[in-house]
C-alpha cells in the first residue's frame, strides 16, 4: 500500500524534478479561449469583460488510488467529450494535498498505486481504456486529464479536497481544519503553491479551490482568515491568472462573517466564494415537513449566510449540490425544487455533485455504484437523462456584463420541470417550453403578468381551467400575488371569485387549480405549482407571432 504519512517528505527538488518530466507529457493545446477568467463585481468575466458562467460538474480524483475516477471504464477523451456534450464548461478536479507534498506517492505510478490497493480488475479495465496513462506517476495522470478536458475545451478547478487520500468528509477525519492530523497548515500552503506552479500557463486551468469543506471542532473564524488569507496569496502569488476560490466554515455552508469582516488581500478581481448546499444539509426536513415552509426557511437561511455576498459584490459559486439520480428520495426530490429556483433567480455559478458513476474503491468496497453520479456505473451513458435535461437550463447565464441583448425583463421558471412559461401562437394557450424560447414578460407593481411590447397579460379564467391571455388588465383576475412560505406560488382571483394558482396539467398546459399546500401537511407536494419570476437580459429565440 501507498505510504502516506503525516508528515509528508517535502523535497523542493525532486518535485521540480517531476514538474519537468511533465513538461514532456501534457502540452494543452489553446482550445479554450477567453481566459483568463477574472471578476467584476458579482460576475466571473472573461478578457473581454463578458460574463462566463461556470456551469461545472464534478470529477473525483482524491480518493485512495489518487486517479480521476473512471479511467478503467472509458477512454479520458471520451469522458472529456461527454461532460463537454452535457453541456458542462468545467469540472471541478478534486486532489488531496499529499500528491503535491509528498514526493513518493506523487511518483508512484498508477499501476502501482492501484497495485498496492489490490484493484486488479481496475487495473485491466486501464490497460484497456488507457494504455497511456497506467504507467504514468500519479501527478503526470492528473494532469494528462487535465490536458484532455483542455482539447475539449472543458475549463478546470483545482479543488483541494483532503489532505491525505480518502473520502470527504467527517468533523473527524483529520482532514477538517487547519491543525488538525493530517492538515498543517505550511504543508498545505506548500502543496497550493506547487499546484498553482504546476499548472501556471496552462490554458484550461482557471480556477484553484483553496480548501474543501472546512469543518470540525477547531473551526474557528480567526483562524479562517489567518489562513485562508495566507494561502489565497501564495496561490495569487504563483499563478495571478487563476481564480482563487475561497469555501467557509461548518462544511462551506457558513460565509456569514464576511457580513462585517471581508477578507484583506494585496490583489483583486481574481477573488470567487464558494458555497455547498444539498438535500442533507438540512436532514431530512423536506421529507418531513411542508415544502413551502421548509423551502421558504432554507432559502432565508442559505441568503443570511452565503448569498449576501452576491449583493456585496462578490461571485458565489455553488461548488457542490446534487442529488441521488435515481429519482427515488423524496428528501432530495422536494430539495432539488426549491433549489432550481434560487439557483436561477440568482444566476449562480454551480459545480454539479458529481460526474462519477462508480468508484475504484471507496469505504473498502470495490467498484461502488455513486448514485448521485451523472454517468451510470460503467461511465458509458447519462444515468437520468430527464434529470439532465432539467438541470441544462442552469448552464447558461440570464444576465451579465456583454449579455445584455435586450432589456431587462422576467422569465416565468418551473423548477419542477426546468421549463418557461410561453406563450404558443397568437391567442394562446400558454405552455411550458424551453427557456430558450421564453418571453420577455414584464410584472408590474400593480402585480400584472404581461408580456412586454404587447396589450396581453396572463388571466385566471376558471377553477381547473386553461389560464388565458387577455387585453383587459384592470380585473382582479390578471392580478398575481407571488404567496405562499416558498413565494413560489402564483395566485389571482377567477372572475367568480376563486383563489387559484397557476398549475401545469400532464400535457404541459398551464392551467388554474386551487392553491397546493399552503398549511403545515408534510405529505402534499405543491411542485407543479411552484414557478419563479427570474430577472434576464437574454434575447428569446422564440418566432412566435406573438413574442
Amino acid at each position: 500500500m501507498v505510504a502516506h504519512s503525516s508528515t509528508p517528505i517535502i523535497s523542493s527538488f525532486s518535485f521540480l524534478a517531476i514538474i519537468a518530466s511533465l513538461l514532456t507529457v501534457a502540452v494543452l493545446p489553446a482550445t479554450v479561449s477567453a481566459v483568463p477568467l477574472s471578476t467584476s463585481s458579482r460576475w466571473i468575466v472573461d478578457e473581454s469583460g463578458q460574463r462566463v458562467k461556470l456551469a461545472c460538474v464534478n470529477w473525483v480524483s482524491h480518493l485512495e488510488p489518487v486517479v480521476a475516477e473512471g479511467l478503467s471504464k472509458q477512454p479520458v477523451d471520451a469522458i472529456s467529450k461527454r461532460i463537454a456534450s452535457l453541456g458542462f464548461n468545467c469540472v471541478r478536479l478534486t486532489w488531496p494535498t499529499f500528491l503535491a507534498t509528498n514526493d513518493t506517492l506523487a511518483s508512484v505510478t498508477v499501476r502501482q498505486s492501484f497495485q498496492s490497493l489490490g484493484l486488479s480488475e481496475s487495473i485491466a479495465g486501464l490497460q484497456s481504456n488507457n494504455p497511456s496513462i497506467i504507467d504514468l506517476t500519479l501527478i503526470q495522470a492528473y494532469q494528462a486529464v487535465v490536458s484532455s478536458l483542455g482539447k475539449n475545451n472543458v475549463m478546470v478547478i483545482l479543488d483541494n479536497q483532503v489532505s491525505k487520500p480518502g473520502w470527504c468528509c467527517s468533523s473527524f477525519d483529520g482532514n477538517g481544519f487547519f491543525g488538525d492530523q493530517y492538515f498543517s497548515p505550511d504543508i498545505w500552503i506548500k502543496g497550493l503553491t506547487r499546484m498553482a506552479t504546476l499548472f501556471k500557463g496552462v490554458a484550461n486551468v482557471v480556477g484553484m479551490s483553496l480548501r474543501n469543506e472546512l469543518r470540525g471542532p477547531k473551526q474557528n473564524v480567526d483562524d479562517w482568515y489567518k489562513y485562508m488569507q495566507r494561502g489565497a496569496e501564495a496561490v495569487h502569488s504563483a499563478n495571478p491568472d487563476v481564480l482563487v476560490i475561497l469555501s467557509g466554515l461548518s462544511y462551506d455552508k457558513d460565509l456569514s462573517f464576511l457580513a462585517d469582516r471581508p477578507v484583506s488581500l494585496t490583489f483583486s478581481g481574481k477573488t470567487v466564494y464558494e458555497v455547498h448546499w444539498y438535500g442533507f444539509s438540512d436532514g431530512q426536513a423536506w421529507k418531513s415537513g411542508n415544502p413551502n415552509q421548509v423551502c421558504g426557511s432554507v432559502v432565508n437561511n442559505m441568503k443570511r449566510q452565503a448569498g449576501f455576498l452576491l449583493e456585496k459584490g462578490f461571485p458565489l459559486f455553488v461548488s457542490e449540490f446534487g442529488v441521488d439520480q435515481r429519482g427515488t428520495n423524496v428528501n432530495d426530490n422536494r430539495y432539488l425544487n426549491c433549489f432550481m429556483a434560487t439557483a436561477a433567480e440568482l444566476d449562480v455559478d454551480f459545480a454539479l455533485w458529481t460526474l462519477d458513476g462508480s468508484y475504484y474503491l471507496k469505504d473498502g468496497v470495490l467498484g461502488m455504484n455513486e448514485y448521485y453520479g451523472v454517468l451510470n456505473w460503467d461511465w458509458s451513458d447519462v444515468r437520468n437523462s430527464s434529470l439532465s435535461q432539467r438541470l441544462s437550463v442552469l448552464q447558461s447565464p440570464f444576465q451579465g456584463p456583454g449579455l445584455s441583448q435586450s432589456r431587462l425583463h422576467k422569465i416565468i421558471f418551473h423548477p419542477a420541470t426546468g421549463l418557461c412559461l410561453l406563450k404558443v401562437g397568437w391567442l394562446g394557450p400558454l405552455k411550458l417550453g424551453s427557456c430558450s424560447q421564453s418571453g420577455a414578460w414584464s410584472y408590474s407593481s400593480k402585480k400584472i403578468l404581461s408580456l412586454k411590447g404587447t396589450y396581453f397579460c396572463i388571466q385566471a379564467d376558471e377553477l381547473e381551467k386553461p389560464a388565458q391571455v387577455g387585453i383587459i388588465c384592470t380585473t382582479p383576475n390578471s392580478q398575481w400575488d407571488t404567496i405562499s412560505d416558498s413565494g413560489l406560488h402564483l395566485s389571482s382571483k377567477t372572475l367568480n371569485g376563486s383563489d387559484v394558482c397557476l398549475d401545469v396539467d400532464s400535457s404541459n398546459t398551464i392551467v388554474t387549480s386551487s392553491c397546493k399546500c399552503l398549511g403545515r401537511d408534510s405529505s402534499c407536494d405543491p411542485e407543479s405549482q411552484w414557478f419563479k419570476l427570474v430577472d434576464s437580459t437574454i434575447t428569446s429565440t422564440s418566432s412566435s407571432p406573438m413574442l
